[in-house]
């Protein structure tokens, strides 16, 4: 039935000509996710009969598909988001526990008409950016198994990805939300922090996390997260605001020649470049900017007071269970007790001194257009190495929670091997709306489909 990762429109397409076909979809997903090709990427799965009783209570109850923005679209949630009747485990089995409510965004997605499909698979803890960091196995890119999915978000991106589900719900602190966008080809989009509520969330830092969303194109995307979307008054963190625009001529600051750091991976380099003159071709006026205040903001999740932050929400159970914990992530969470008040607010004024000079970079632009990831490694390379490497995948990326600015990834090209690469289009706070246009104008001049299709996603 479906090529690839199927888009919102083709599901409305086929549910406005035959609203029953809600039945036929459940069982294609059924069917995908008994057969998919990478065993690591659910974590537990709806049992199949309460899929068909799913997808019938919305036949029968909400019998027009037009009433609801995602009627009969089915989608997964990384397994650090509660889901009523299931476990949440954060990749730990020692740690888990049964959901009894939905948290928040889950709750309102399924109010939109959507079917939960299953929980997927996360770097524990949701600490880490490539995906190795899980005792249910290793989520693989969907164009080289021999490469990283990206993580935290591993499971959801290569749900999406592979054709799984239509989209997916991830988590992100320092790019987990688009890191495996970029490795999958697909788009990855964090919206404003306190924009959706994080009610029901097993936090990494609490203060910087958000919920991501993995789609097949942008507008699929942007139509979850308005579904989602609103304040919350049982989420402290939880934001009040109206959408903002952007000028109708963009200025997009990107990165100068110095500051283009690709590790070594000079097609990673030259598709950044190339990705520059698409936006050129589009018709923003491209300037370059200083991204050290941004880099060194980055910097402080994990070289300042941030990493203790993660002790809260399970540094108890780490401490009482240390050998149910992955050694990368045992090794980071103890390092973190290192770190005293003093140190909170040291990185706390820290953080003001660099934004305010980052100010003064963001006047030379109104959105950044980045790479979302200097390069991709192997599996066995990022075992090999877990830290270091770990860390180069979040250059790029780290700094955007700090600031509370919604980023949107896209696919913009690949190398010759076939292994992809992505952008970030980053904006100031509240201009979410807006900026999924130069977002959806990049990932389409681009040509890159979604996914493992190549080509635009289609139906049959």
């Amino acid at each position: 039935m479906f090529h690839g990762a199927p888009t919102f429109g083709h599901l409305r397409a086929l549910y406005g000509e035959r609203p029953s076909t809600i039945h036929d979809v459940a069982e294609e997903i059924i069917a995908r996710t008994r057969s998919a090709h990478d065993p690591a990427v659910f974590i537990s799965l709806l049992d199949p009969a309460e899929l068909r009783r799913s997808a019938d209570r919305l036949l029968q109850t909400i019998p027009d598909p037009a009433l609801f923005p995602l009627w009969g679209v089915p989608f997964a949630v990384k397994d650090n988001i509660d889901v009523a009747g299931l476990d949440t485990t954060a990749a730990c089995p020692a740690f888990a526990y049964r959901a009894e409510k939905d948290a928040m965004v889950v709750a309102r997605l399924k109010a939109a008409g959507a079917l939960i499909v299953g929980k997927t698979n996360l770097d524990q803890f949701a600490t880490g950016l490539n995906g190795t960091r899980s005792p249910y196995g290793t989520p693989r890119s969907v164009f080289n198994e021999s490469y990283i999915s990206g993580g935290s978000s591993s499971g959801s991106a290569v749900a999406v990805a592979s054709g799984l589900v239509p989209f997916a719900l991830g988590t992100d602190t320092a790019g987990s939300g688009r890191v495996p966008a970029a490795f999958n080809n697909i788009v990855g989009i964090i919206p404003t922090g306190g924009l959706l509520s994080m009610v029901g969330v097993l936090p990494a830092c609490r203060s910087l996390d958000r919920v991501s969303i993995f789609s097949a194109s942008v507008a699929d995307g942007i139509a979850v997260r308005r579904a989602v979307e609103g304040f919350d008054p049982s989420d402290p963190f939880s934001l009040r605001e109206s959408q903002r625009p952007l000028p109708a001529q963009l200025r997009v600051g990107v990165l100068s020649r110095d500051d283009r750091e690709f590790n070594g991976d000079e097609e990673y380099a030259a598709l950044y470049a190339q990705a520059i003159e698409i936006m050129r071709s589009l018709g923003a006026e491209i300037v370059t900017f200083d991204y050290r205040p941004f880099r060194e903001i980055g910097a402080l999740l994990y070289e300042g007071p941030w990493l203790a932050e993660r002790l809260v929400s399970i540094g108890a159970f780490v401490d009482a269970h240390p050998h149910e914990v992955n050694e990368t992530v045992r090794v980071l969470l103890a390092s973190a007790h290192r770190h005293t008040a003093t140190d909170a607010f040291a990185g706390m004024h820290k953080l003001k001194e660099l934004s305010r000079i980052a100010e003064a970079e963001w006047a030379k632009a109104h959105i950044l257009l980045l790479p979302t990831a200097p390069t991709i490694y192997k599996v066995e390379e990022m075992l090999a190495d877990p830290v270091q490497l770990n860390a180069r995948l979040g250059h790029y990326t780290q700094f955007v929670n700090f600031l509370s600015c919604p980023a949107i990834a896209v696919p913009a090209g690949f190398r010759k091997d076939g292994l992809p690469f992505g952008v970030t289009l980053v904006a100031p706070p509240f201009h979410d709306d807006a900026l999924a246009f130069p977002a959806a104008a990049m990932h389409d001049a681009a040509n890159c489909g979604a996914g493992t299709a190549r080509e635009k996603a289609g139906i049959s």
